[in-house]
């Protein structure tokens, strides 16, 4: 008989180890769990090829175990770890014992052994992977380089290194892979003692990425690693020492300019050249001629030193060089072209026949000083050209202004051109579009089937006739919906209203009351903070806003009330308006006061209320003895024209009511509102400018008025919020029917969606378009609506909407047309238009027929857009003042500007300042 003695196993990581006489499999697990990679690669070594195989086949399934077993521990210990305790252990057994080398290739890298720590250790990789046979390692190596893709996360695993020094080891041609050398030329250079040198640098020039990864490198080591040495510092001292030759390095740079690039890319390639190239000669002519028109600045100015320094050009290569040079965006370039030009004509002996055509180039530049300069040139040298070059000179010439072209006249008899007359019909206005400005109607009768139209009172007309027949019969009628509106706690929709307002009228103190407010949960805070990587405390005061919001507890902001009117802010004030006299209705019909009819319904479908027709309301109300509604009677103010008869005002007179007093009050002193748009930036602060480093501008509309003694009169003529929600856009198209006499004022409420173009309304430009049909004067915020939109590019710009709301406002005689130009300025030194598209829309309004106007907008953008004393002028400043001078020959207008007489009285012969007296003499002589 047989006794099985039960013996205790013991456990190691959380997982039960078998004893070590258990075979091969057994013995590499326990030294797995162990984390010892020194045992565990001596322990791989041992095993014999049956072990091996028998080994790799459990690797696989054992990936899960691992894993679960060292989180066990780390959570018993309550550390963080990387993962690099089971994963480093199982790299490196399936490296000593999977039998093929594509397989182990796949096996260290895959997805299960992805881990964040920098830094590993690839010797115990390296002991077990150098005991496999000699070609075994070799293919190993080619297939770990081709799998490098220079990837963030190669950047931090082991990928590198180990490719690296498995080449190095076992002397295999490194593959031809761009990421290969790019990770060679990203670590630091031992040029002399690696193997890999004679293979890779001949690639450093046609490896992708090489110049980038090498754009910082520099002679001298940074500050921070003065110990270290650098690519160029290696590549120097390796042909110093006779190791590599120095020409075949500058072909290569040369021929890494001439496959192009960015200049950063190109940046360490030009410092290598310039370390160690010989003296110009002109063996690489023709290449550096190839360079001079395109390659970035650092390499064409490079090539252009080589070419000065090579010796004689011909005629053809100093025409093509400066050809090329003339017409680059850099200046200096222009002028070392005409540099070079001067430099052949001093070099040559005999005729300067063979310059030519390089002259001719220089006449074509649109730069007046290179013009000039070459004019200068061909005056100094014109006894040196024969009468064929010459003739050459002098065709060339015809491409001169007149001014230059004169000063070429004595020495080779050409003749300036006299400045072409501008003739009477070369251009001609057409006639101002059309514009149907809105109807002003009779207002349309209260409605009949207040249940059927509950729902559909989303347009300001429909609404106030809904609200109309309410007010006039509120008698029970079928109630819609379900009921479902009590479950939040702000209506900010009309339909809620108007529902609670016949549910009210069906079945009075229905509506249930309001559920108390619910704290946000401590675990719900805490998960919310974590996954949102904010503090506690932040989540906490998110939650009591919303909890507010949706409960309607009183909170910090002002007008923060009890009932169901959302807080300002939350939506329009055009809008909150609206929901207010819903309110008070609402409220009047639950305490039993609901006056016989409204005060604010329109006479006319513009929004307005004829003054005879609210002071007959006005006497109603006091022989029946009701009480205005205070936002009733706002919006019954706001509706009334600017001006009223005298009669009429004599009647309001002798009202004696407090709405009567209130009428006649504001009939006899209307409160103006002032407006204006701020432009600010990321710190609050406002200014014209863009500002260094800020990602958009931003709108602050301003409007400020008198108090009114109405609450939502007051806030619909204070200053709108900035940014705004999705509420805040609702009934857009209504909101001129609130301030039908302020049109200005409703500007001001568009102007958060104005430069946000993703979340406006569709119809935005329909509901600008309708203020020119209001009353009130217009100024900064429809100047500014109006420009913004006529300058929009991009995937969602209608510039063509634009181009009909300024033609409109031109039609009807409420453009503010220099404040438009004014605008545009604004807008052109935000970044917010682009000239071109300012020049393109221009040009169309003058075509058909508002070139006075366009002259007004430009006198208004000139005003703000042309540099200040303390400034430079730019290309974009002149073409400005070039299309003002078009404008002013368009609507034929006399009289300089402020802005131009001081562009004019500049000093110097820029292109921007001859274009600024050019300008201010037509305008003087017109």
């Amino acid at each position: 008989m047989v006794t099985v003695l039960s013996v205790a196993i013991p456990t190691v990581c959380g997982m039960t180890t078998n004893p070590p006489d258990g075979g091969a499999w057994p013995r590499v697990r326990a030294a797995i769990a162990r984390g010892r990679l020194a045992r565990l690669a001596n322990t791989v070594l041992t095993l014999d090829e049956a072990e091996r195989r028998a080994v790799a086949a459990e690797l696989p399934g054992h990936i899960g175990a691992a894993r679960q077993a060292h989180q066990e521990r780390a959570r018993r210990s309550r550390t963080w770890s990387d993962g690099g305790e089971w994963i480093e252990p199982m790299r490196v057994a399936g490296a000593g014992t999977i039998g093929g080398a594509a397989a182990v290739a796949t096996w260290l890298y895959r997805r299960d052994f992805t881990r964040w720590r920098r830094g590993r250790d690839i010797a115990p990789l390296l002991q077990v992977i150098t005991a496999r046979p000699q070609e075994w390692q070799a293919d190993l190596a080619v297939r770990l380089a081709l799998r490098l893709r220079g990837t963030p996360a190669q950047a931090r695993d082991d990928s590198v290194p180990l490719a690296l020094e498995l080449l190095r080891r076992t002397g295999v041609v490194p593959p031809e892979h761009d990421p290969l050398v790019t990770a060679w030329v990203s670590q630091p250079p031992d040029l002399a003692n690696d193997p890999l040198t004679p293979h890779l640098v001949p690639r450093l020039f046609e490896a992708e990425g090489v110049g980038r990864a090498l754009r910082e490198d520099t002679l001298e080591p940074p500050a921070w690693n003065s110990g270290g040495h650098t690519w160029l510092a290696a590549l120097r001292d390796e042909v110093a020492a006779g190791r590599l030759a120095a020409e075949p390095l500058v072909e290569g740079c040369v021929r890494r300019f001439l496959y192009g690039g960015t200049g950063p890319d190109l940046r360490f390639f030009v410092r290598l050249h310039e370390l160690l190239a010989p003296e110009p000669d002109g063996e690489h002519t023709r290449d550096y001629l190839r360079l001079l028109p395109a390659a970035p600045g650092p390499v064409a100015e490079l090539a252009l030193r080589r070419l000065r320094g090579a010796g004689r050009l011909t005629g053809d290569d100093v025409e093509e060089a400066v050809s090329a040079l003339l017409f680059r965006a850099e200046g200096k370039l222009v002028r070392a072209g005409l540099t070079l030009l001067e430099q052949a004509a001093r070099e040559t002996p005999g005729d300067l026949d063979h310059l030519a055509g390089a002259l001719g180039s220089a006449f074509l530049c649109e730069s007046y000083q290179v013009r000039e300069r070459a004019v200068r040139l061909a005056v100094k040298h014109a006894a040196r050209f024969t009468p064929v070059g010459a003739e050459a000179v002098r065709t060339a010439a015809e491409a001169l202004p007149a001014d230059l072209a004169a000063r070429l006249s004595e020495a080779y008899g050409v003749t300036a051109a006299e400045p072409e007359q501008e003739a009477a019909d070369a251009f001609e206005p057409g006639e101002l579009p059309p514009f149907e400005p809105l109807a002003r109607d009779p207002f349309p009768p209260p409605l009949t089937d207040l249940t059927a139209t509950y729902d559909r009172v989303g347009d300001g007309v429909t609404f106030e006739r809904w609200l109309d027949a309410f007010v006039r019969d509120p008698s029970p009628r079928p109630c819609p919906g379900q009921g479902r509106i009590y479950r939040r706690r702000h209506w900010s929709r009309l339909k809620a209203w108007t529902e609670a307002l016949l549910r009210e009228a069906a079945d009075p103190g229905a509506e249930p009351p309001l559920p108390a407010p619910e704290p946000p949960q401590v675990g719900q805070v805490g998960q919310v903070a974590q996954l949102c990587g904010v503090p506690v405390m932040g989540v906490v005061r998110r939650f009591v806003e919303i909890s507010r919001y949706e409960r309607g507890v009183p909170g910090e902001q002002a007008g923060a009330s009890a009932d169901r009117l959302p807080e300002p802010g939350w939506v329009s004030a055009p809008v909150r308006i609206m929901l207010a006299r819903c309110a008070e209705v609402l409220a009047a019909l639950k305490a039993g006061t609901l006056p016989p009819y409204l005060l604010a319904t329109p006479t006319l479908t513009s929004g307005h209320i004829d003054p005879a027709v609210l002071v007959d309301r006005l006497e109603g109300y006091e022989r029946a003895g009701a009480l205005a509604m205070p936002a009733d009677l706002g919006q019954a103010l706001l509706r009334l024209p600017r001006e009223a008869d005298p009669e009429v005002i004599g009647r309001a007179g002798r009202l004696t009511s407090e709405a009567g007093l209130a009428l006649a009050r504001w009939l006899a002193d209307r409160p103006e509102p002032e407006t204006r748009v701020d432009w600010s930036h990321a710190n609050g602060k406002y200014t014209h400018d863009r500002q260094k480093g800020e990602h958009g501008p931003r709108l602050r509309p301003r409007i400020k008025a008198e108090p009114t003694g109405f609450a939502m009169l007051d806030e619909l003529l204070s200053d709108p919020p900035s940014a705004t929600g999705d509420d805040y856009r609702a009934y857009m198209e209504s909101w001129r029917l609130t301030l039908p006499s302020d049109r200005e004022a409703v500007a001001m409420h568009l102007m958060p969606y104005l430069l946000n173009v993703w979340p406006r309304p569709g119809g935005f430009h329909e509901y600008v378009a309708a203020l020119f049909s209001q009353d009130g004067p217009v100024g900064e915020g429809t100047a500014l609506l109006i420009a913004v939109q006529l300058t929009e590019h991009g995937m969602y710009a209608w510039p063509e909407r634009g181009l009909r709301l300024l033609l409109g406002a031109a039609a009807t005689g409420c453009l503010p047309a220099a404040e438009v130009g004014r605008q545009l300025g604004l807008c052109l030194r935000r970044d917010v238009a682009r000239l071109r598209d300012v020049r393109a829309a221009l040009e169309q309004c003058a075509g058909q027929g508002a070139h006075r106007e366009v002259w007004q907008i430009m006198s208004g953008l000139l005003s703000v857009y042309l540099p200040g004393p303390d400034e430079r002028p730019n290309t974009s400043h002149t073409q400005a003042l070039a299309l003002a001078s078009e404008a002013a020959h368009w609507a034929g207008v006399r009289g300089t500007l402020p802005a131009i007489e001081e562009a004019a009285a500049r000093k110097g012969t820029s292109g921007f300042v001859r274009t600024a007296r050019a300008l201010h003499e037509r305008l003087l002589a017109v």
